[in-house]
């Protein structure tokens, strides 16, 4: 049971240690889904290759991982606060021709990563960009002046 125990605060942990060290621009899969992933297969690792061989312990470690997810999606879908703690607010990388430098800053992002992503749109110069978001899910969204 301990090991149960150990597993879910690791999970929670690893939530939080990603907050912290904050997003950077990706694909389609949120930070929660990225820890659950690795955190998972690490989970079979230590099955396999530690002093704990006992399938039976990883897989329970597994399930506890699981109903820790889903209670967490359950929670931050009932506390919109939480979502903001957890998966963290968009946030505005350029504004009509400015670079929210603090902002960019924070999440490490440089201005040629968003300028690749306007590039990506057809946009070949600043002047042509009205917004560049750095989303909850880490991709990078550009607005086109109209």
């Amino acid at each position: 049971m301990a090991a149960v125990l150990r597993a879910i605060l690791g999970y929670y942990f690893l939530v939080f240690m990603m907050r912290i060290v904050g997003r950077r621009p990706g694909k389609q899969i949120t930070p929660v889904e990225f820890i659950l992933v690795f955190f998972s297969g690490g989970l079979i690792l230590t099955c396999t290759v530690a002093d704990d061989q006992s399938l039976t312990n990883a897989l329970s470690q597994i399930v506890a991982i699981a109903l820790a997810h889903y209670l967490l999606v359950l929670l931050r879908w009932k506390f919109p606060w939480l979502s903001k703690i957890v998966d963290g607010t968009p946030a505005v990388l350029l504004e009509k021709g400015k670079w929210h430098s603090d902002n960019m800053a924070a999440m490490q992002i440089m201005d040629d990563d968003v300028m690749a992503v306007a590039r990506d749109q057809g946009l070949e110069r600043l002047d042509q960009v009205e917004y560049a978001v750095l989303e909850r899910n880490g991709q990078i969204s550009v607005v086109p002046v109209e």
